[in-house]
């Protein structure tokens, strides 16, 4: 069997699994613990039936594996069903002996049973098994997966392709609005996109609209908003948005405002001190997906100089510790408001 040549994506396996194209052998790995879960779930219930699990699912865990006894249950054909599937849960937890070295699978990826799924997760980081990896690659029968923690850049990406997925469409503006009320969470960010898919017309499109109605984000009252009011230097509107968080401190306080204020300004930073101004130079350099969003920070840059940005930086700063009482008895959004007014006056 061949191995896959396309980019390992947990959008793309979902796809795989859900119109069951199964290979042999799964090793899940990375620091995000959802992905892990969620795909190990997902091949259950798609490879197996309900009645088929009481003898064709085994599950065991790292602490009390043994990777002889685990080999040998994969090399069992499946009891009066297609296939049967074999999880390793927690392998990181393997202890470190003869039955229980992981580099033992090596041998079965040379040949495993096709009526076996084998799923090996591997949680808080990347396995250090050369020899097992070295084999499962070189001869295509499984599927290497690493579930890494996401950032804010790459959320967006995730949110479009999720959404995708749920034969939808959603704007920037939309996106944004989402990851920066639900933040990195990937479970709850896929619980929202799900309940808005089901609410969605018959445009498929997801809008601002829909969000501040049934996810309670204001659609001109959020962090892409006053991203934008910090572009035009309209201190009207940002003071607005900042008086509106103050009257909703739960979903935008100030401690999640001033490094979001913070990173606009090392953006702005980032493209007056560049060499190579060419678009695909400055996404690179400010590690965005979207030519979009970056012409917001080419605009800044126009309005404001590289000493005002250092110095608004240094502001930010010094709001974000004089907001957890160091230096100051200030109510924090009062001196968010100070802040706002010297950063775009400056």
């Amino acid at each position: 069997m061949a191995a896959k040549k396309e980019a390992v994506t947990y959008i793309s396996l979902l796809n795989d699994i859900k119109n069951k194209n199964f290979m042999p052998i799964y090793l899940l790995e990375g620091e995000e613990s959802y992905y892990i879960d969620s795909l190990t779930d997902s091949i259950i219930n798609a490879a197996l039936d309900e009645e088929e699990r009481d003898f064709n699912l085994t599950v065991t865990y790292g602490i009390d594996a043994n990777v002889k006894e685990l080999i040998a249950t994969c090399k069992r054909y499946p009891v009066m069903a297609e296939r049967q599937v074999v999880v390793l849960k927690e392998a990181q937890n393997l202890k470190n002996n003869a039955e229980c070295n992981i580099d033992l699978f090596k041998f079965y990826a040379q040949n495993p049973l096709r009526s076996t799924i084998l799923i090996i997760c591997y949680k808080g980081g990347n396995m250090r098994s050369n020899e097992f990896l070295k084999t499962l690659k070189s001869e295509g029968t499984g599927v290497v997966f690493e579930s890494k923690k996401e950032t804010e850049s790459s959320m967006l990406n995730l949110i479009n392709g999720y959404v995708k997925n749920k034969k939808c469409t959603i704007d920037v503006k939309s996106a944004t609005m989402l990851r920066d009320f639900v933040g990195l969470d990937v479970a709850r960010m896929f619980g929202e996109i799900d309940k808005l898919s089901i609410l969605v017309d018959e445009s498929r499109q997801i809008t601002p609209e829909m969000i501040e109605k049934n996810i309670g984000i204001s659609k001109d009252y959020n962090m892409f908003e006053l991203e934008d009011a910090l572009v035009n230097r309209n201190v009207e509107k940002a003071f607005k948005i900042v008086d509106y968080f103050e009257k909703n401190p739960k979903n935008n306080p100030v401690q999640m405002v001033a490094p979001f204020i913070f990173g606009f300004f090392v953006n702005v930073l980032l493209v007056l001190t560049a060499k190579d101004k060419s678009v695909q130079a400055l996404m690179d350099r400010l590690d965005m997906k979207s030519s979009w969003r970056l012409n917001k920070f080419i605009t800044a840059a126009g309005k404001y100089s590289k000493v005002a940005c250092v110095n608004n930086i240094t502001a930010v700063r010094q709001l974000d510790v004089q907001s957890k009482g160091i230096g100051s008895r200030q109510d924090a959004y009062a001196l968010l408001h100070d802040l706002l007014f010297r950063v775009m006056t400056s």
